[in-house]
């Protein structure tokens, strides 16, 4: 649930934003034409995309690329409150506020492979404590300022350890992205993802997405993916004695009962007497 939002606006685009909420929230986010740098305190985060299944903790930041993200905020506490700073970096604004040329540092070509975690924490949670004095004194902004600080961020990021470069960066941002249907099935297979949520990482309208993945598997995305996560839990059935509830959320099944019920669909027994009868 959402508790609070604060926006700064540049030539009438959000530029940056903070959003306060409670967990556990799903949030889907689809980022296009832009990049968008997003930092989050108070929580561990679980981020979907086409091409990531990955997990961000408490204060840490990522780069988002051109694509549609679900964001999965975990509830680790009671009366637990989560906050989240996105900077939206357009290209045109980029262009803009570097006229004539980028930094000469951003000249600089390495090879390293580009991720999406930000590398130095301390540098960033400088940067997040000055944006957040800002937020308290929402007066004192106006587009010179937000200018200064979209500058400052990227100057940080070029000096971060994870980003190659800013001219890589603002290549990668904003080229258009094509998901390939069966890496994204295999990277979130045991995620626990809606049909719908697929097909929109997929990029594909549900019937599209359906038709698609009867040509990839020669079966349809529920019996397979399901057929998929009892393959996984009988193998952790069968090889620990972890709590059924446990086996349920390690194989994608966010519902226990739900879980027991289709294991004792297809296997004739329910979870817990198939692990009895194994021998550890």
């Amino acid at each position: 649930m959402k508790l609070n939002k604060q926006t700064f606006r540049y030539k009438n685009k959000i530029l940056i934003e903070k959003a306060i909420f409670t967990p556990p929230y799903r949030h889907e986010r689809a980022v296009q034409n832009e990049g968008c740098f997003v930092y989050v305190q108070g929580t561990k985060t679980k981020i979907y995309s086409s091409d990531d299944n990955l997990k961000i903790e408490n204060k840490e930041a990522i780069l988002l690329k051109c694509d549609t993200y679900f964001f999965d905020f975990i509830q680790e506490s009671e009366n637990q409150s989560v906050e989240v700073i996105a900077v939206h970096l357009y290209p045109e604004i980029l262009r803009k506020i570097y006229i004539n040329e980028l930094p000469a540092i951003i000249d600089k070509q390495v090879s390293n492979k580009k991720t999406k975690h930000i590398a130095d924490q301390k540098i960033i949670s400088k940067f997040i404590e000055s944006l957040e004095f800002y937020f308290e004194n929402p007066s004192l902004v106006n587009d010179d300022l937000l200018e200064l600080k979209i500058k400052e961020l990227v100057l940080l990021l070029v000096q971060t350890k994870n980003v190659a470069s800013i001219l890589e960066l603002v290549a990668n941002l904003y080229s258009p992205r094509v998901a390939n249907l069966k890496n994204v099935i295999e990277l979130h297979l045991y995620a626990n993802l809606s049909i719908e949520e697929l097909a929109k990482l997929c990029h594909l309208s549900v019937s599209s997405f359906k038709r698609e993945f009867k040509k990839q598997f020669n079966d349809s995305p529920a019996n397979y993916i399901n057929t998929k996560k009892i393959e996984k839990a009988k193998g952790l059935l069968s090889f620990s004695k972890l709590p059924i509830s446990e086996v349920a959320f390690e194989s994608g099944f966010n519902d226990p009962q739900y879980f027991t019920r289709l294991f004792k669909k297809k296997e004739g027994m329910p979870p817990s007497e198939f692990q009895a009868r194994q021998v550890i």
